[in-house]
């Protein structure tokens, strides 16, 4: 309605881009058609008429990070109490997960969302459900897609396997939690479709030994995934290694 264009004014110069120009255009075709113009930071109309498109010509103020569609976001553009897949592990874990247009993820054991995230934003026309027992990283979670461009993430409160009852059949699966408790893998491979890609990841002896058991399955793939950020030592810079991550990759027939 005519409270719109004031409020996505307000939302973009919120979130550091009120620089950007909107064309408010009310009433199209009528006699009594207009154009209102102006930039999101500045916009002065308190009120439009209730039938308007608003054009939006997206432009950053100085010093808004763009983010990339490109899967691995920088862990700071998450709100997170670190349980979050890196960046580096996550961008080889969407690569894994091969997400296509209309295909949908469940991203089991889901933390703060970020898999689940970058699977929507990497391609366009994909669906993805989040799976998380804990309710303040599932209210975390709700936070960052919103805040990066995904209200559609459907999010389910609830501990796997049993909270994955009646959903959707998926074209993905990412296990990054839960991975070792009974029937997770068994109620996740039965469910996904024909050619889909179920991808987990473990970091405990627990998970690895959980991976073990089905690296015999056809077509599986194991990669262990190992990095190491430079850091401080002393007036020198060294390494220090992450926790590596045992990844497995399997296609069902």
């Amino acid at each position: 309605d005519g409270e719109t264009p004031r409020e996505l004014a307000r939302l973009l110069t919120d979130r550091g881009w009120g620089a950007s120009r909107l064309t408010a255009l009310e009433h199209l075709g009528a006699s009594d058609q207009a154009l209102l113009e102006g930039e999101a930071a500045t916009w002065s109309y308190p009120r439009t008429r209730d039938l308007v498109t608003l054009a939006i010509e997206p432009v950053p103020d100085p010093g808004t990070v763009v983010l990339s569609r490109v899967p691995g976001l920088p862990d700071h553009a998450f709100e997170h109490d670190g349980m979050l897949t890196k960046h580096a592990v996550r961008a080889a874990t969407l690569a894994a997960l091969a997400p296509q247009p209309g295909e949908l993820l469940w991203d089991v054991g889901a933390g703060n969302g970020s898999v689940a995230i970058e699977w929507l934003r990497a391609v366009p026309d994909t669906h993805a459900i989040a799976i998380e027992r804990d309710p303040e990283r599932m209210a975390r979670l709700a936070r960052n897609a919103d805040t990066l461009g995904c209200p559609d993430l459907t999010r389910v409160l609830g501990t796997a396997p049993m909270a994955l009852s009646g959903l959707a059949a998926p074209d993905a699966v990412f296990i990054g939690g839960g991975l070792s408790a009974p029937g997770v893998w068994e109620v996740c491979w039965q469910a996904l479709r024909p050619g889909g890609r179920l991808v987990a990841n473990a970091v405990t002896l627990e998970g690895e030994a959980v991976i073990t058991r089905h690296a015999r399955l056809p077509g599986a793939e194991l990669t262990r995934i190992a990095t190491a950020r430079a850091v401080a030592v002393g007036p020198h810079l060294g390494w220090k290694p992450a926790m590596p991550i045992t990844q497995i990759r399997v296609v069902k027939p």
